[in-house]
């Protein structure tokens, strides 16, 4: 496979709501790098676990994830069935933060996301990961952290209206209980909690639309020099 025009690993970290999918989707397609979503991992063994009432640290470890890192037509198979989007539906969302936090479902999960980004920086040259736990746990020596922010109102419409796109129905006071709800457990757990590395650059998306946010992406990627043939900059 031909390389692509990043260098290198981008950490995009942020809650529910920032964007974080479809941005990092955009900015990998620009860079035709690869592109990893870790939260439809975690997602996917959700899912596993709700079909099965397993263990959720034996489901992780016999459950047949693969995740697709095409920035254009990202996949999810579980057990070789596509699930892309029935692990976006409501009884997955209210699960997964649960599920999510056990140790043992974390630690499986993160090998397996160290081994996709080492393939891929290995065949493609550089790959955009998004989570919760990217640049603090997952790839700390990323050559880019971003962690993303938005205020808990502007991450509800967003979700809301990606919901109805889906088809899927939910009032935005629903969806913004299900922001704070998101938040408060993620950041509060005890393995890998959310939040911000050190040397992340934040960006906070409140009052940007995607251009904008993609814009902003790739004005700090070259501030890098993380393209291909790029000097950084002065």
């Amino acid at each position: 496979m031909a390389l692509g025009d990043l260098r290198g690993v981008i950490a995009l970290d942020g809650p529910s709501g920032t964007g974080k999918s479809t941005v990092a989707r955009r900015l990998a397609s620009t860079l035709r790098s690869g592109y990893l979503d870790t939260g439809a991992m975690y997602r996917a063994v959700t899912l596993a676990v709700l079909r099965t009432g397993g263990d959720p640290a034996e489901v992780a470890r016999t459950a047949r994830v693969e995740i697709g890192t095409d920035p254009v037509s990202p996949t999810v198979l579980l057990d070789g069935a596509d699930v892309a989007a029935e692990i976006r539906g409501p009884e997955v969302t209210l699960a997964v933060s649960e599920v999510s936090a056990v140790p043992e479902v974390r630690r499986i999960l993160v090998e397996q996301q160290r081994a996709i980004i080492a393939s891929i920086v290995n065949t493609q040259g550089g790959i955009v990961v998004e989570g919760r736990d990217i640049g603090t746990v997952v790839a700390p020596d990323a050559e880019l952290k971003v962690y993303l922010t938005a205020s808990a109102d502007a991450r509800a419409q967003r979700r809301t209206r990606q919901d109805a796109a889906a088809g899927r129905t939910a009032t935005v006071e629903a969806t913004l209980a299900d922001v704070q709800r998101r938040d408060d457990y993620d950041s509060s757990r005890a393995v890998s909690p959310l939040r911000r590395a050190d040397d992340a650059v934040e960006l906070d998306t409140t009052e940007l639309d995607l251009p904008g946010v993609l814009t902003s992406l790739l004005a700090i990627v070259d501030s890098r020099g993380l393209r291909t043939g790029q000097a950084v900059s002065p």
